[in-house]
């Protein structure tokens, strides 16, 4: 980082430091214990101070919100007026990574399912305060965020009183002479008593005399929310949190919501009286569910809301204005992790069980799987979190999104691994193989999104550099897998479900995948092929890769017959190898992996476009600590003299 840059960020409150969203937000799924139990995901509540915010997501049983400010010994609901309670066996530990969990059915229950929200304190994004009222209107109260706040919630910690929030888009006009509750399901009030109709600044905010915000002698938290303060990220140049309102009605179904950011983490209301969301929603990408703030009901099915590479669409429309607070996905780039925690290859022997568990190193959002028992045939199989839980897609055709509850993994069901649901995933005796992948800058991305029938359409993305590979599937529709490689032309594709080679689309016919227009680090030019971008009835996904140092390496090579040695860059040798020949017919997608070998011996391979069973009795790959070795006896599919191959290959 350059000297100019750090004092930059010095000026703007950053004291020199490059922050992340993961370093100040995270969304953590946890299986109760019903006795001791460390949630661990790299936030500094110890050292910096923040807010956890807890539910438990099978029951009715209530949220509970602990902070720094008040100690863990201090619980407040949001579905309660009530004063704060005294726990011990709740949130017992404020740590430099994460938070410690007690006993408490509510937070950790021997069976239940949890999620909890963790807020870290950071200037322009999220602060706490507290202190006692006096009951005087037009009182001031100082405070740290270091900016507007776009957001306030403000609660009585000795009193029963309701949550006050203020929200900058709660009046197009006057926000401040404006208030909603977060333990309510009404429309935005009209009272000078809240806010003392005077607006907060970076510095302080002002309340009136009523008791839900300065009663004398009473005591109160404050969370205050930043909005649109373009200072995290690489550059610091980044916004992370955005609360902002719009017109929901039949006509916005469909219509992104722009935040400038994929979310992971949606709070959400209707402001309006007319509006039919009364109820603020929780909705965040490790759950495709929804909770309320207002009560301790379990949370349901998500059919309201979906997230896009830029913001959020309505799914459904509730007619009026609706106010939100909007939290970036985790962002950080690839040279921020080492290989083994963005990518794993993980086998395992099914054991019929409904609901097990397949841990991991990896926070998955994509996952590819195969079995390779040779009396059991299963697809190859590609899924990502933005597809929902239990959804694939199948390589080796061109059928249709697959959804069952039964037969597939999940996402969202724990932190770190996959959650296999059922006999497809975890047949009894049957083996598998499933490589897990997290989205990185620099590493991997996936978009999901509607097709539009436009050609010239810009698709934006947050891989953070030009994709090298970029691989479309249409979702809702019997269409090929249709891949790019940055060794192709613009107005060539290859397919994946299939073994053809790779094929010129024939220029000046003005109907290409890419519109003939390369990619860019921030957008990719589609065409209108139905492979791509048809019209609205039709959905897709699309994975990119690019080659990240250390970690991942996308290329081609040529063929001598002779061993090949293919430097990737790598210290360690490849953990994951796809190759493709490009030049010749009836050539297959060849996936290798170090679980099942990579090794000086025979090689267990697959093939990515075919549902055959895997091969072991062959040698055609060797380790190489810089990459991968394909040897003199590969046949011409990986290794003919003068053949033209392409590879991705990740450490």
């Amino acid at each position: 980082m350059s000297v100019g840059t750090k004092l930059l960020q010095a000026a703007a409150g950053n004291a020199g430091e490059t922050v992340y969203v993961d370093d100040v937000f995270s969304t953590d799924i946890w299986d109760g214990n019903g006795g001791t139990q460390s949630i661990v995901n790299g936030i500094d509540l110890s050292g910096e101070g923040g807010l956890t915010w807890i539910k438990y997501r099978d029951q009715s049983l209530s949220h509970h919100l602990t902070d720094t400010a008040r100690g863990t010994n201090s619980q407040l609901s949001s579905d309660s007026t009530g004063a704060a309670g005294a726990s011990t066996v709740r949130v017992t530990a404020f740590n430099n990574n994460g938070f410690t969990l007690g006993a408490n059915t509510g937070v950790n229950g021997s069976t239940g399912t949890y999620v909890g929200w963790t807020f870290r304190k950071q200037r322009k994004f999220f602060d706490i305060v507290t202190y006692t009222g006096n009951g005087t209107a037009g009182r001031t109260i100082s405070h740290n965020l270091g900016s507007v706040p776009g957001m306030m919630i403000v609660k009585s910690i000795s009193n029963g009183e309701s949550w006050e929030v203020y929200h900058r888009k709660a009046d197009a006009t006057a926000p401040e002479d404006k208030y909603l509750q977060l333990n309510g399901t009404g429309s935005v009030g009209d009272s000078s008593f809240r806010w003392n109709d005077t607006a907060p600044t970076a510095t302080e905010f002002t309340v009136g005399g009523a008791n839900e915000v300065n009663g004398n002698g009473m005591t109160y938290v404050a969370y205050l929310f930043a909005h649109n303060e373009q200072d995290f990220g690489e550059n610091s140049d980044e916004a992370i949190i955005y609360c902002d309102s719009f017109v929901n009605n039949s006509a916005s179904v469909g219509v992104e919501v722009n935040v400038g950011f994929e979310p992971q983490w949606l709070l959400i209301k209707g402001a309006s009286s007319d509006s039919g969301l009364g109820a603020w929603l929780i909705i965040d990408n490790m759950r495709n569910a929804i909770l309320k703030t207002n009560n301790s009901n379990a949370e349901y099915a998500n059919d309201a809301f979906e997230f896009t590479s830029r913001g959020f669409k309505p799914l459904t429309y509730y007619d009026g204005t609706l106010i939100y607070v909007a939290i970036a996905r985790p962002h950080k780039p690839a040279s921020e992790f080492a290989a083994t925690d963005l990518f794993e290859p993980v086998e395992y022997t099914g054991n019929g069980v409904t609901g097990r568990q397949i841990g991991s190193t990896v926070s998955p959002d994509s996952y590819i799987m195969t079995s390779t028992n040779t009396e059991d045939t299963l697809y190859p199989m590609w899924g990502s979190k933005l597809q929902g839980n239990s959804t694939r897609l199948t390589t080796s055709s061109n059928a249709t999104e697959y959804s069952s509850a039964s037969y597939n993994y999940s996402f969202g069901e724990f932190q770190k691994g996959i959650y296999a649901r059922g006999s497809d995933v975890n047949g009894s005796g049957e083996n598998y193989i499933t490589y897990l992948l997290r989205r990185a800058k620099g590493f991997f991305d996936v978009v999901a999104y509607t097709g539009n029938g436009v050609a010239g359409r810009t698709l934006p993305h947050n891989l953070g550099v030009t994709p090298e590979i970029i691989i479309f599937k249409n979702r809702t529709n019997n269409n090929r897998w249709t891949a790019w490689f940055s060794s192709f032309g613009t107005d060539e594709y290859i397919f994946l479900d299939g073994n053809a080679f790779k094929n010129n689309f024939g220029i000046g016919t003005g109907d290409y995948y890419l519109n003939d227009t390369a990619p860019t680090s921030s957008v990719i030019t589609l065409g209108s092929d139905t492979n791509v971008n048809s019209s609205s009835a039709y959905k897709y996904l699309a994975y990119l890769f690019a080659s990240a140092n250390g970690i991942s390496k996308v290329g081609t090579y040529t063929g001598t017959g002779s061993d090949v040695n293919v430097d990737c860059g790598f210290s360690a040798g490849a953990r994951f190898v796809l190759i493709k020949r490009t030049d010749a017919s009836s050539s297959d997608w060849y996936v290798y992996d170090s679980v099942r070998g990579i090794v000086a011996g025979n090689d267990p391979y697959f093939f990515l476009n075919d549902d055959a069973n895997q091969v072991t009795n062959t040698d055609y790959i060797d380790p190489l600590n810089a990459g991968f070795t394909v040897t003199s006896s590969a046949p011409a599919a990986l290794n003919n003299s003068g053949g033209n191959y392409i590879f991705l290959a990740i450490a």
